[in-house]
C-alpha cells in the first residue's frame, strides 16, 4: 500500500497491528560537531546570568633582567580579565490528543506513539543544536546561539565575543587562514590546515587540537588529498574481496576529521574541547504534561539553556575560502 503522508502520524502509528517497527528515520543525520563538544568537559553545567569566567590576557611585565640594587616597577599590572556570554534559549513541544492515546492503545498501537514523540523530538533539538553551533549569532534576531562563524570568525579582527571587543584586544582573536587553491582543487589545503593546526597550538606538542570538522566536500578532497591504501582481505577461494577504509573520519597529524551537514561551505575549522565548550543550565529538559482548559490533549514542553563559549580563541582556528 503506497504511503499516504498527509494522513499524519496518527495513521502511520496506528498502522495494522503486524507492523512491528518504528518509522524510519529519513530526516536526522549524525552531528560531529555536537556530539564532539559533548564529550569530556567541553559541556559544561552552569548557573548564573551572564556566563562568565576569568581568563588570564597578559604576562606580568615587572619581570625584568637586572643588576644587583636595581630598583623594580612596583606599578601595577592588570593579567586578568573575564568573559561574558549571553544564555541562549531553545524550546519545543510534544502534543498527545486523548484519541491519539486510544487510537494507539493496546494491540492496535504499532508502536509507543508518546516514546516516538519524544525521541523525535530530543533529535530534533539535536539538529537545531547543531545547526545553531555553527552559527553567527544573528538568526531569529539574534536569539540564536553564537555558533563557530561568531566564536572562530574568518575575520577574527573584528567584532565582539564573550563582550571582549577583538578589534581592540588581539588576545581573543582566533587563528585564520585561506584555503583557496593555487592551480588544482585542494592544493593548499593540507598546508592550510597545519599552519592552522601550529598555531592553535601552545608550543610544540603542548594543548594541541583534538577534531577538525568541515563540509562533506571539504572532507572529501582532503581525502583525496591522502595516499591509498587498500587492505584485500579473502579468506578462502569464495569470499569476495573486501577493500576500501570503511571509517567515518580520517586523521589529520594525530586528530580525527570528518564532516558535518551544518558546516559552512569553503571552511575547516580546528578545533579543542579545552577552550570551545558548551555551558548549559538546562538541556532538554522536560516539564509535567499540562492540559489546555479547551483541548482533550496534553502537551510536554522540553527547554534547553545553553551557549557555545570559548576562554582562549587563540587556541582555535579555521582555514577559509577553500577550493
Amino acid at each position: 500500500m503506497p504511503a499516504a503522508p498527509n494522513d499524519g502520524q496518527l495513521v502511520a502509528s496506528a498502522w495494522e497491528d503486524y507492523v512491528k517497527q518504528d518509522p524510519a528515520d529519513n530526516i536526522f543525520a549524525r552531528y560531529w560537531l555536537l556530539e564532539n563538544l559533548k564529550a569530556g568537559n567541553s559541556f559544561r553545567k552552569g548557573a548564573g546570568d551572564p556566563i562568565t569566567g576569568t581568563i588570564e590576557y597578559a604576562v606580568n611585565t615587572t619581570v625584568k633582567a637586572m643588576s644587583e640594587l636595581e630598583t623594580l616597577d612596583v606599578d601595577r599590572v592588570d593579567v586578568f580579565d573575564r568573559y561574558e556570554y549571553a544564555w541562549k534559549f531553545v524550546g519545543g513541544d510534544i502534543v498527545m490528543s486523548e484519541f491519539e492515546k486510544g487510537a494507539t492503545a493496546g494491540g492496535a498501537g504499532k508502536f509507543d506513539l508518546y516514546a516516538g514523540k519524544m525521541d523525535n523530538l530530543k533529535r530534533s533539538f539535536e539538529r537545531k543544536i547543531n545547526t545553531d553551533l555553527f552559527s553567527d549569532g544573528t538568526g531569529t534576531n539574534s536569539k540564536q546561539a553564537g555558533g563557530l562563524q561568531l566564536v572562530v570568525s574568518s575575520a577574527p579582527s573584528t567584532g565582539t565575543v564573550g563582550s571582549i571587543n577583538r578589534a581592540t584586544y588581539s588576545f581573543f582573536r582566533n587563528q585564520q587562514t585561506s584555503g583557496a587553491k593555487t592551480s588544482t582543487a585542494f592544493d593548499n589545503l593540507r598546508a592550510s590546515c597545519r599552519s592552522i593546526y601550529n598555531l592553535c597550538s601552545n608550543g610544540p606538542g603542548q594543548e594541541t587540537p583534538e577534531f577538525v570538522v568541515s563540509p562533506r566536500t571539504e572532507f572529501e578532497g582532503y581525502e583525496a588529498l591522502l595516499t591509498q591504501n587498500e587492505r584485500l582481505i579473502r579468506g578462502n577461494p569464495n569470499d569476495k574481496a573486501v577493500s576500501g577504509y570503511k571509517g567515518t573520519h580520517l586523521m589529520f597529524k594525530d586528530i580525527p576529521w570528518a564532516y558535518d551537514a551544518a558546516c559552512p561551505s569553503g571552511t575547516a575549522y580546528v578545533l579543542n574541547r579545552r577552550n570551545l565548550f558548551i555551558r548549559w543550565m538546562f538541556w532538554m529538559k522536560a516539564f509535567p504534561p499540562a492540559s489546555p482548559v479547551n483541548q482533550f490533549a496534553d502537551v510536554v514542553k522540553i527547554l534547553t539553556v545553553y551557549n557555545l563559549c570559548s576562554d582562549n580563541p587563540r587556541r582555535l582556528g579555521v582555514v577559509t575560502a577553500i577550493t
